[in-house]
Parts: C-alpha cells; sequence; structure tokens
C-alpha cells in the first residue's frame, strides 16, 4: 500500500480527534442533558453530539466521498465504499457523564473492509495515539510497542461488557472471572478504544470483549498490530470487524489467552431469566 496516502490520512484523522477532543473537554463537567439511547447504560450526552460535529466537520472538509460510519449519525455514503471512516466522537460516554476521567475519540479509517489507519485521542491526559499500515504506532509523537509479557501468569488483562449483558448469557462474566483467577488482574476501563491504546503502548497484555460495534475497534486495531501485537477472533482466526468481538494482545500471551477463551462456559446464575 502506499505510504504516502496513508500519512495525509492519518494527519486529517488526527486533526479531527484534536477537534473532537476540545469540545470533548469544553463540556467536561457541564453537560445539561444525559440521555439514555435504548438499553440501560447506553447513555447519549451533548458532547457526543458536538464532538462527532467537530469530527465530521474536518473528514468531510478533506475527504467528501468517503463514506462514513459514525455511532450518533449512522451510516453516511456507500457503506461498501474503498474509504469508510469509523467514528467514534466520545468512546466512554458513561465514564465521561460520571466525571470518570477514561474517554476519548476514536477514529479509523477502513480501506476495502481493512483497518489501515488509526487515532485515538484521550484529552483528559492529553494522550494521543496514532498508526497507520507501515508507518508504525505512536504515543504524543514517540514511538510506542506491546508489552513484552510471555506468561498470562504474569499478564494484566482488560475487558468490557455490552450494553446487552442483562439480556444474554454470552456476557463476558464468566470469562472475566475465569481469567481475573489466571492473571495478575482484569481491569473494565469502558473505553474499547483506549483499552486497545493501552495494549499498544505495552500498560496492558491483552484486551478481548463481544458486542462492540466498528467504530470501538477500528482505530484500536491499527494501534495494536502496528505497535508489533495481535489481533485476531477469539479462536484465533482472522479479525473481522462485523462480528463485534475482538482479542489483542502483545501476541506473546495471544494463544493462551484464546485458548482460555475457547473454554469457558456461561454463569447459571447470570442468564436471563
Amino acid at each position: 500500500m502506499n505510504i504516502e496516502p496513508l500519512q495525509l490520512f492519518l494527519d486529517i484523522a488526527t486533526e479531527a480527534a484534536l477537534a473532537g477532543g476540545a469540545v470533548l473537554q469544553s463540556y467536561w463537567g457541564k453537560l445539561e442533558s444525559i440521555q439514555e439511547k435504548g438499553r440501560p447504560g447506553d447513555l447519549l450526552t451533548e458532547a457526543d453530539r458536538a464532538s462527532e460535529a467537530q469530527v465530521l466537520a474536518v473528514i468531510q472538509r478533506h475527504f467528501p466521498n468517503h463514506a462514513i460510519l459514525a455511532e450518533e449519525s449512522g451510516q453516511l455514503g456507500d457503506q461498501a465504499a474503498e474509504y469508510l471512516w469509523a467514528i467514534d466522537p466520545l468512546d466512554g460516554t458513561t465514564n465521561y457523564a460520571h466525571q470518570y476521567p477514561f474517554y476519548g475519540v476514536s477514529i479509523g479509517l477502513l480501506i476495502r473492509g481493512v483497518p489501515s489507519v488509526g487515532v485515538v485521542f484521550a484529552p483528559f491526559h492529553q494522550e494521543l495515539f496514532r498508526a497507520a499500515k507501515g508507518l508504525g504506532a505512536t504515543r504524543n509523537r514517540q514511538p510506542m510497542h506491546v508489552s513484552q509479557t510471555a506468561a498470562l501468569a504474569q499478564s494484566l488483562l482488560v475487558t468490557g461488557f455490552a450494553y446487552d449483558r442483562r439480556e444474554t448469557a454470552d456476557n463476558n462474566y464468566a470469562e472475566f472471572c475465569h481469567l481475573t483467577h489466571l492473571t495478575q488482574g482484569v481491569r473494565r476501563g469502558g473505553s474499547a478504544a483506549i483499552d486497545l491504546a493501552y495494549v499498544a503502548c505495552g500498560r496492558l497484555d491483552g484486551f478481548w470483549e463481544r458486542g462492540l460495534s466498528p467504530w470501538d475497534m477500528a482505530a484500536g486495531v491499527v494501534l495494536v498490530e502496528e505497535a508489533g501485537g495481535q489481533v485476531t477472533a477469539y479462536d484465533g482466526g482472522p479479525f473481522q470487524i462485523q462480528t463485534g468481538r475482538i482479542l489483542a494482545t502483545n501476541g506473546r500471551i495471544h494463544a493462551a489467552l484464546s485458548q482460555e477463551l475457547l473454554q469457558v462456559k456461561p454463569l447459571p446464575e447470570f442468564q436471563p431469566q
């Protein structure tokens, strides 16, 4: 793939992420409206909308013919187009609404269906994570790499729970308990995009989750892969963004984590009644 346009796409994605992040900071602690979009815990605020408006303005100004899949605006343009921007203007809305400072803007570009450019900006901590295919990955413009942890028992993992967790036996509770028992710990950050960025920069050794949307994962997948990590389906097969499932690690613990995930049975006490 030609590096030159990828660098351009990365620079524009960065501009958009920083613009969206500035909006989020301007609303921080000043929200006037917090709504539920349907499922309990699936929140929407005026900050989500305002951030997305800024991000879309930047992307559409530079690439008016590119398709967009954004959390609040939905599908804009041909979703099968060569270039598709997957945008989450505020990943971690529940955290944000409670002034828990773990949230960010996530902007990924899929080229012919493959995540190829990713930017995640965490404005509260002023951390900018960037990557593009063949260009490596950086945190605040400095090269970043996944961890060297080689054993599951020495690893620190992260995961999350989907909005439908009350409605399905496939709710990740059993996996969380099982892996907490086998590792140094499992964190629950509340922002898949930042979870992936933290795997990419070596703070965490692995991440798995189900029930995600493309805009939650598109940017983070590029960050992890370009930082030397591995991204697949739970079973180690090719990652497919439409499934909503992802296993991302430093590569060294990947096979072991995959094996453990595949053998977990749902907890009967948490299955829908």
